[in-house]
């Protein structure tokens, strides 16, 4: 026998030895004989085959459906698991939406007089900005009907003039009362309609401000455009409290009575949220459908917070009352090949199985498991990928145990 054929006999007995199988009884036969394997081992130089796997850190495959990951490599894999065991799930409606603004949340700022826009600052759409803070100047001091600005600060210094010396003669009774109530009256029109108008720093225009902190939705005009009082300039969202509408076919209309709840997922994410567990609350469930449509929209109420972006749309779980004594997994304990559903139970400290399940509904968050687990199993729930890349990537055939 050449130097190479016993070499490669050698490695094939030292994986033969270390497999799942030999930490925990049962999975061996009785009758089989380690004693020997360690003996051809050891006869080639290899006096310790379970160190030498571990000193490689080196994933493999026991019996077909088993894979040995040293805890180490586990931990830096980012490998979790989660016992499994009976618990309450909510019934699933599954479906699509849009996330919005609340009612309230968002409010449009309108040009307060007629004039020329000029930007207060560098803004764009999604730019974040301060309650009171500049946003743009209404010019208004070219245009052929005059300056609007000017002609209300000219009205508002007149009337106070006015205001004050009849101040001083109705005491000395040289002007009547009545006469006095009507002047003060004007004055206080006049310095109403100047203050609304809010001049700009160096006061050769009209000042808009933005009405709450927040962020602007969407920009409507350009710097130099030419607008009319009531124009949209800019929408303005608080961000504070937001919604989320839920557009559900009508076959379910029966069940929405019982929804309390709702799990979703922004189109831009993967990482899936509770109403319930953001503050939010089950605010209105329509009792008809638009016309031409063949939705009944759901409406919940939640507290906004980052990443979620208003206007965005969303797939939504709408959870009803639930259900008792369920055995469910976390979404990301799943794994797909070809249709057939698999998760991955850690049998002891370095040993894992691949295990087919059937899946129930989903809400989202968690699977619904019908058949393939127990009260008590062990399931790898976060990493479930990076143990199946460890069993797919050896490249020496498992040991049957065929004999």
């Amino acid at each position: 026998m050449t130097r190479s054929a016993l070499f490669s006999g050698a490695v094939a007995v030292m994986f033969s030895v270390w497999a799942c199988g030999s930490g925990h009884g049962g999975a061996y036969d009785a009758g089989h004989n380690h004693d020997l394997h360690t003996e051809e081992a050891g006869s080639h130089g290899l006096t310790d085959p379970h160190d030498h796997g571990a000193e490689h850190g080196e994933a493999v495959e026991g019996h077909s459906d088993e894979i040995v990951i040293a805890p180490e490599k586990a931990a830096a894999a980012g490998i979790a698991v989660e016992t499994v065991g009976p618990g309450e799930f909510s019934g699933v409606i599954r479906t699509g939406g849009q996330i919005l603004p609340a009612p309230g949340d968002e409010k449009i700022i309108a040009a307060p007089a007629d004039g020329i826009v000029a930007f207060s600052g560098d803004y764009f759409e999604g730019s974040t900005v301060d309650r009171a803070q500049p946003l743009f100047s209404i010019l208004s001091g070219s245009i052929q009907d005059g300056n609007r600005l000017g002609k209300a600060k000219v009205a508002y210094e007149t009337a106070a003039s006015e205001y004050e010396r009849a101040e001083r003669l109705v005491g000395d009774r040289i002007i009547a009362q009545k006469d006095f109530v009507r002047i003060k009256e004007n004055y206080e029109n006049a310095k109403m309609v100047y203050e609304a108008l809010k001049p700009n720093a160096d006061g050769t225009g009209v000042s808009v401000e933005a009405p709450f902190k927040g962020h602007l939705r969407d920009i409507f005009v350009n710097e130099g455009d030419f607008v009319t009082v009531g124009t949209p300039l800019a929408c303005a969202v608080r961000g504070e409290r937001m919604t989320l509408r839920a557009d559900v076919s009508q076959r379910y209309y029966g069940r929405l009575g019982e929804v309390v709840s709702a799990n979703f997922i922004p189109q831009y994410s993967d990482s899936p949220l509770n109403v319930t567990a953001l503050g939010g609350k089950l605010v209105s469930v329509g009792q008809s459908s638009a016309e031409n449509a063949f939705y009944v929209p759901v409406t919940f109420e939640f507290d906004g917070v980052d990443g979620v972006i208003p206007g965005s749309f969303a797939e939504i779980w709408l959870l009803t009352a639930p259900r008792k004594n369920v055995i469910s997994v976390p979404v990301s304990a799943l794994t797909e090949e070809q249709g057939l559903y698999f998760v991955y139970l850690k049998m002891d400290e370095s040993c894992y199985r691949k295990q087919e399940v059937a899946l129930g509904e989903s809400d989202g968050m968690r699977t619904e498991i019908i058949s393939g687990l127990k009260a008590g199993d062990n399931v790898v729930v976060r990493g479930a990928y990076n143990v199946k890349l460890a069993g797919a990537s050896n490249i020496i055939p498992a040991h049957t145990h065929n004999h």
